[in-house]
């Protein structure tokens, strides 16, 4: 009697996951686009009052921003002439006191970061964009930013690609 249930809903779960077809778990939506480029993303931060400039940002950022794109989607990269096109500027990067102790000391402080996109599609003019995108990363003032650079860079460029992920292709 098990075996026979077991085997009814193993046959009535493979018919539904055919007739469902194929999903895409991160929602990507890329029409008909087979190629996509990032352009460079220059590193204006120190142009904006309090921000700073962090050597190797640029690079750092452009390299996260095509990885996720070929994780998430089925598009070859391209140096030129893609159907999609990613290109802006790091418009932010700043370190600002968030939390005061009772001596008037910081306790925490916030690095943000904001990067300026410009989103072009080949292939579905009506959907190009240029938006600001930014998040921050919060730790104790008492710690040294070298010693959390890697970890807050990688939760800023995480969430801030995603975003661009998500605003560019994911058909929510």
């Amino acid at each position: 009697m098990k075996k026979t249930f077991n085997s009814i809903v193993s046959i009535s779960l493979m018919f539904l996951l055919m007739g469902c077809g194929a999903y895409n778990f991160t929602g990507g939506d890329v029409g008909t686009a087979t190629s996509f480029q990032v352009n460079y993303f220059q590193n204006y931060a120190s142009q904006s009052p309090g921000s700073t400039f962090e050597p190797g940002l640029d690079r750092d950022f452009t390299l996260a921003l095509q990885d996720l794109i070929l994780n998430q989607t089925s598009l070859d990269l391209r140096n030129s002439d893609a159907d999609l096109i990613y290109e802006g500027e790091i418009v932010e990067f700043r370190i600002s006191p968030m939390t005061a102790t009772a001596q008037q000391r910081a306790a925490q402080n916030r690095l943000t970061m904001g990067v300026n996109v410009r989103f072009f599609n080949r292939t579905k003019e009506d959907v190009d964009f240029e938006q600001r995108f930014s998040f921050f990363y919060d730790y104790d003032a008492n710690t040294q930013f070298s010693s959390v650079r890697d970890e807050a860079l990688g939760a800023i460029f995480e969430r801030i690609t995603q975003d661009i992920f998500n605003e560019s292709l994911a058909d929510w």
